[in-house]
């Protein structure tokens, strides 16, 4: 019989009450909330609670405080990622974010999400999809990217957009839900 744990990330339907989920939960609000505590020019502890919540990390990323995430161990960023101000990454299920990465203030990325029927939902049981992030990619400030998105390589994601599909190589997209404004050369 599947635990919870591998239910979620699996990306079945799972009990998110679960006691080991909450206890993991709880230890990455406790690495984040110290994390967001300390001062910007304490850059080696920062990276150092960077390197215990995720699950992977590039020798060189660099987070601004506030940052929110779920468990940070479905967290996975590559070298020279870049996450400005008030980031949320709901990580049930796995983020995987490539090299060379930005994401501006206020981006939120859900792997997290519920069944559409009220009866299903009303239980409060989820289910999680990957997200998955090429390199070189900027993702632009209040961006939301959605569970399941796999966003191509030099991408650029406008700000205010909500990405709610697949996204190519090589292309800049905006609005909501967004779209595709224009190919890069």
């Amino acid at each position: 019989m599947k635990t919870e744990k591998e239910k979620m990330i699996n990306g079945e339907l799972y009990n998110p009450s679960d006691k080991e989920l909450a206890g993991e939960r709880a230890r990455a609000r406790s690495l984040v909330r110290s994390f967001n505590e300390t001062s910007e020019v304490e850059e080696e502890k920062r990276l150092s609670l960077l390197k215990k919540l995720f699950g992977s990390t590039g020798e060189q990323i660099y987070v601004e405080s506030t940052f929110r995430c779920d468990y940070g161990y479905n967290i996975h960023v590559g070298e020279n990622f870049y996450a400005n101000f008030d980031c949320t990454i709901l990580d049930g299920g796995r983020v995987t974010i490539g090299e060379n990465c930005m994401i501006a203030p206020g981006v939120h990325i859900y792997t997290n999400t519920h069944p559409v029927g009220a009866e299903e939902r009303v239980t409060e049981i989820e289910y999680t999809k990957s997200v998955t992030i090429g390199d070189h990619v900027w993702i632009g400030g209040r961006a939301v990217i959605n569970p399941g998105v796999i966003i191509g390589n030099n991408a650029v994601i406008a700000s205010g957009a909500v990405v709610i599909k697949d996204v190519p190589d090589n292309v800049v997209v905006g609005g909501n839900p967004a779209r595709i404004v224009r190919k890069l050369d």
